[in-house]
């Protein structure tokens, strides 16, 4: 192999520190600032949310997540719950379900709850009181009223 001469590798060093020089030059932006800064932001953020630890659950609180009403009847039905208060207040909540669906009562106070199932033609369908103090699923299905974690 021959040895490469000086004036070879200075030329070659010099050519390649032009290219590098002149490649910023031609080579121009296509994203301006406020895009790459909204972009870092979603990424921020994205990390934020994979890295937080999760809520730890708390025994002492005083709302149920969710509480869901399937309806496996042929008709829709109003599921309507009733509570007293300490302070002498009525709580009432109201949930109209499509024949097949399903709905959600969302940060429910716990408590004993009066429930009435009523029909669309505004007949009374069934009656009962149960004790909310977890997340539950009632299921409407024929004559009765059940929660499968019963």
């Amino acid at each position: 192999m021959k040895p490469i001469s000086k004036s070879k590798a200075e030329t070659k060093c010099k050519s390649a520190l032009l290219i590098m020089l002149l490649c910023p030059m031609l080579a121009f932006s296509q994203s301006d600032l406020s895009y790459v800064v909204k972009g870092g932001e979603i990424l921020f953020s994205g990390l934020i949310a994979i890295f937080t630890p999760s809520k730890a659950k708390n025994a002492n609180l005083t709302v149920i997540e969710n509480v869901c009403v399937k309806n496996k009847l042929n008709n829709k039905i109003t599921f309507i719950i009733t509570r007293k208060t300490e302070e002498g207040d009525e709580i009432k909540k109201e949930l109209v379900i499509q024949k097949g669906g399903k709905e959600y009562f969302y940060e429910l106070p716990k408590g004993v709850y009066t429930y009435e199932v009523v029909m669309a033609d505004t007949i009374v369908f069934k009656k009962g009181e149960y004790r909310f103090s977890d997340k539950s699923t009632f299921i409407v299905d024929g004559d009765i009223v059940k929660n499968p974690d019963e």
